[in-house]
């Protein structure tokens, strides 16, 4: 098939489970490509809460949750993963050869052996501030996901928002912008206290402009945004010319397309078989949050365990024919992975 991405496991789902499935895949020798609605993989970990640490991974102690995603994407590096980011999985077909034919939200196709079902709690999307024309100026000027930084390089940017995201997002892009304002309902910001430093004294610098107690109720513009209007608690009505208008509120999970890939449903999660974490569909399987069975614990940890058995049955249904030899990775030899120290 032309222009289309060719993978034994097709992951739906870049977070930490997703990416720990290539890890384990990888020892199996199977290929393994992730799609994520999200620009940049982590899920939750990267796109909600960072620099929030987390007590239950085993060896670590405590780890921050941008950290443990760093960690993730090195360990799998060996296996060479595809990633196609930014673009939620909307239909999946069965194809006359047993392979499951994804296609995304914006056109990119994907034929893969197997899939596995691994979006966490589903399909992030963004919470959209209560404007009335706010459609209208989507991907002409208001973007709800920093893509790619250097596109606000030189420009007039609001930014709206309290969390760790918004936050963040000022404080990387303040060195890029012409002009930077964040707007925040409180005085008080819920994201973490070092980036709060940071944002305070950007604006004491006069880096950018900090405008709290106020929220964005309009955008200005004829085809593209041109400006925003922020209503303040005590000032009135505030104008400001932008170029780009980010809301960074925060993300709502949905279930998405899967609901129609003839899995079963229950309360908004996949049923899946505890033996190998499969689903009703052969070929398709569903790991972390995203799935339901008898004692469920949505726990990262569990997640891990899940893929870790998932791929074991992949192998099987993807290579019947072929012997399972497993290794455990203390063993020298694994391809992929570095010699232990000795």
């Amino acid at each position: 098939m032309q222009n289309t991405i060719e993978t034994d496991i097709l992951i739906i789902g870049a977070g930490p489970v997703g990416l720990f499935t290539v890890f384990e895949a990888g020892l199996l020798k199977m290929r393994c490509h992730l799609m994520d609605a999200l620009p940049q993989p982590g899920g939750q970990l990267t796109e909600i809460y960072p620099k929030k640490p987390i007590y239950d991974i085993p060896g670590y102690p405590s780890v921050l949750a941008g950290d443990l995603v760093q960690n993730l994407m090195k360990q799998i590096e060996p296996f060479g993963p595809g990633f196609t980011m930014g673009e939620r999985a909307e239909s999946l077909e069965k194809q006359a050869d047993g392979k499951f034919l994804v296609i995304g939200s914006r056109g990119t196709k994907h034929l893969a052996a197997t899939v596995f079902i691994a979006g966490g709690l589903g399909s992030f999307e963004p919470r959209k501030p209560p404007i009335a024309n706010i459609e209208q100026y989507e991907d002409h000027g208001v973007e709800y996901f920093v893509r790619d930084p250097e596109m606000y390089r030189g420009k007039k940017i609001v930014i709206a928002g309290g969390g760790d995201s918004a936050l963040d997002w000022t404080i990387f892009l303040a060195a890029l912008t012409q002009e930077l304002t964040l707007v925040h309902r409180r005085t008080e910001f819920r994201g973490a206290l070092d980036s709060v430093e940071k944002v305070m004294e950007l604006a004491e610098k006069g880096k950018i402009k900090l405008v709290t107690n106020a929220q964005v109720i309009g955008l200005q513009g004829d085809t593209t945004l041109e400006g925003v209007s922020i209503q303040h608690d005590t000032e009135g009505m505030i104008h400001v010319a932008a170029d780009h208008f980010i809301p960074l509120f925060g993300l709502t999970p949905k279930l998405g397309p899967i609901a129609d890939w003839g899995v079963t449903i229950q309360n908004g999660a996949v049923e899946v078989n505890t033996l190998d974490y499969s689903t009703n569909v052969p070929g398709i399987y569903a790991i972390g949050d995203i799935n339901t069975y008898p004692g469920k614990l949505k726990l990262i940890l569990c997640g891990f365990h899940e893929a870790t058995l998932a791929c074991q049955s992949a192998f099987k249904y993807i290579f019947p024919d072929k012997k399972l030899s497993f290794k455990y990775t203390t063993v020298t030899g694994i391809e992929g992975l570095p010699a232990p120290v000795v």
